[in-house]
């Protein structure tokens, strides 16, 4: 059964045209309601004893669900048309993204992938006598604690909880799962009269426990603490803080579902061969730490992601991948919001990439200033600091005229700037903006007062993996690109240039190129190259011997960059035996030049002329030599049990 549409113009502050919804949208609408949420609110519980329904109200939200809890039924969609279309300066031509974010709202979710975290409430709190053990008196009832004690303060004569003392030295895992190293670490000894003695301190104790509560005031144990799930942080010297971290530690018991964010295929990570490093652009951004290297791939801790996804967005080989939700799912969601725009009547739309906080700026924007411009059409992740280069290149490719990614102040920025840059080289400069404004009204005078570029004109849909999303959407913006477009340093796609000079086609770098790039030729000594698979993970260049080999970020949208191309080969080597082929001539020269009368195994010409010979013929001249290396005395009988005993019975 198709969902339907129910509709309200919120006390006549809206100008909503159903007809018009519903003929772009093919959805089924209902009449424009004034009052749904009040006297109204019949025609809604009918509506959703109906059938499946979606209501154009996210205020009222908590009221819908409570009246579907009280008529036994599973909750109703909701979709925000007034904040993001209805309440605008440029109300009155809404419409088309009206219709275009009704349209998306009624696409089924991406299926988010999770694990079951269990914490049971074993608490480790540490910081000085007199900030934690006030706190261990308001927790000690609902958790299972140990306090540790930093400094010299008193111990408490108290036993409802386990006290000691020491520093914090590491901790490590995430809630449910964390390790603690403790320094200097004491025991109480509970015996005898008077305040309790301690035990001679040592170093390297661990602790396992749920939760950490880190009142000591010193540096975060963790990276990015405020992501670190279970590590509970506050200024010891701020009250407010201390009781909200008390409210937050009683909450954290029970099971939690934790998604995994991200996906590794460890067969496409190009992070390092045979010990030579390569690509750590996963390492270098992660803020938390999640990610470590693990030989020839990297390893991702699920229970420590906070799902920031700049990980996957810089990733050259698309061994990460986001999922949470996958960039499909995302690219679907803008080609919806575009088609849908311009199927009721819109043009040049723009995209306003936003999390949580930019929602919450678009709401005040709408309600005390000018709202979002009429062409502006919003869409809401849950982290913004994954949607990298492919995802902006697919918009501009679905029609959107410009992209702006609206900055929230715990935006991790790093990855984006990097992909702004990329996707600008890319689409060209004037079509994509970061837009850092704390202010709902400088948010809404940014998007006024911006110029809107002409969109593509021919919009297309890039489908396939990060990689090829981009390629597709960079070839419709790039149309009659016949020259590699120039990319900035680091970019994940480029040529390899080779020194045919230095080059001793030894291909070293052909045995550990992780995407396949280069390649040889088993009939000929050939280098060949094909630069739509080339990562610029710069493997090649770190391993070769000859520092032949450099990089040059570039996109090359013609099919030349999908065929292999020839970057060095020489004239192979005859064997002077047998006249088969092996090896190149210029690297037989170069060992006789060094060898050749020099090395006692290649003294005489008759030995040196063994180096011109391919392996069947080597063999055989050694084999056939005076000084045969293969020849042996007769092998001896194996001995044998029987051997043994008739040896004791000798005896």
């Amino acid at each position: 059964m198709s969902k339907s549409l129910i509709l309200c113009d919120c006390l006549g502050s809206q100008q909503v045209d159903g007809d018009a919804i519903a003929d772009a949208t093919g959805l089924g609408c209902s009449r424009v309601h004034t009052a749904l949420c009040t006297r109204e609110i019949e025609s809604v519980a009918q509506a959703m004893q109906s059938g499946e329904v979606v209501i154009a109200c996210q205020q009222e939200r908590v009221t819908f669900e409570e009246l579907a809890d009280e008529l036994g039924i599973d909750a109703p969609g909701f979709v925000d048309l007034r904040d993001r279309a209805g309440w605008s300066d440029q109300g009155a031509d809404a419409t088309p993204k009206m219709a275009a974010l009704a349209a998306e709202a009624m696409m089924p979710a991406a299926g988010a992938k999770t694990v079951d975290v269990v914490s049971e409430g074993m608490t480790l709190l540490a910081g000085a006598a007199d900030v934690v053990l006030p706190v261990a008196e308001q927790l000690k009832d609902m958790l299972a604690l140990t306090v540790l004690i930093t400094d010299d303060g008193d111990m408490p004569v108290s036993r409802d909880y386990d006290v000691v003392r020491g520093r914090m030295a590491r901790v490590t895992g995430a809630l449910g799962g964390f390790t603690v190293r403790i320094d200097a670490f004491q025991q109480i000894e509970p015996g005898g009269r008077g305040a309790f003695s301690l035990t001679d301190p040592k170093d390297g104790a661990q602790s396992q426990c749920d939760i950490v509560i880190d009142l000591t005031g010193g540096t975060p144990m963790v990276p990015a603490p405020q992501k670190r799930e279970g590590y509970l942080r506050a200024d010891p010297r701020d009250p407010l803080a201390v009781a909200g971290i008390v409210l937050a530690a009683s909450h954290l018991t029970g099971t939690f579902e934790k998604p995994l964010y991200v996906r590794l295929e460890e067969s496409l990570c190009a992070h390092s061969r045979a010990g030579q490093s390569a690509c750590s652009n996963c390492l270098d951004i992660c803020p938390t730490g999640a990610i470590t290297s693990a030989g020839d791939h990297v390893a991702i801790d699920p229970m420590v992601c906070a799902g920031c996804g700049a990980c996957a967005a810089l990733c050259p080989s698309t061994a990460i991948t986001y999922d949470d939700p996958p960039v499909g799912h995302v690219v679907s969601r803008m080609q919806t919001l575009a088609s849908t725009f311009r199927k009721a009547g819109g043009t040049a739309p723009r995209l306003l990439v936003h999390d949580a906080h930019g929602a919450e700026m678009i709401r005040l924007s709408a309600r005390f200033g000018s709202g979002l411009p009429s062409d502006v059409i919003p869409l809401e992740l849950q982290v913004i600091s994954g949607f990298g280069h492919a995802e902006m290149l697919a918009a501009l490719a679905h029609g959107f005229a410009s992209v702006d990614i609206l900055l929230a102040p715990t935006t991790e920025r790093d990855a984006l700037d990097r992909e702004l840059d990329l996707a600008t080289a890319i689409a060209g400069p004037g079509k994509l903006r970061l837009l850092d404004e704390a202010d709902p009204d400088a948010m809404s005078d940014a998007l006024y007062g911006a110029h809107t570029p002409e969109p593509l004109a021919t919009p297309v849909l890039p489908l396939g993996n990060r990689r090829q999303i981009a390629r597709l959407a960079a070839q419709a913006l790039n149309p009659d690109a016949s020259d590699p477009l120039t990319l900035p340093k680091g970019a994940p796609y480029g040529a390899v240039l080779v020194d045919t000079d230095a080059c001793t086609l030894c291909l070293s770098c052909v045995s550990l190129c992780p995407s396949g790039a280069l390649v040889d030729n088993p009939d000929m000594p050939q280098l060949r190259f094909q630069e739509e698979a080339c990562l610029q993970c710069g493997l090649c260049s770190n391993i070769c011997p000859e520092k032949a080999i450099t990089l040059k970020p570039q996109l090359d949208l013609t099919d030349q960059a999908l065929t292999q191309v020839v970057l060095n080969e020489e004239e192979p080597c005859a064997c002077v035996e047998c006249g088969a082929l092996f090896g190149s001539q210029s690297t037989v020269n170069r060992i006789m030049e060094k060898l050749a009368g020099t090395h006692p195994m290649f003294a005489t010409s008759e030995q040196a002329r063994m180096i011109q010979m391919c392996d069947d013929c080597r063999v055989q001249a050694q084999y056939h030599s005076q000084n045969n290396p293969f020849a042996a005395g007769e092998r001896p009988r194996p001995r044998t049990a029987d051997d043994y005993y008739s040896k004791r019975k000798d005896h």
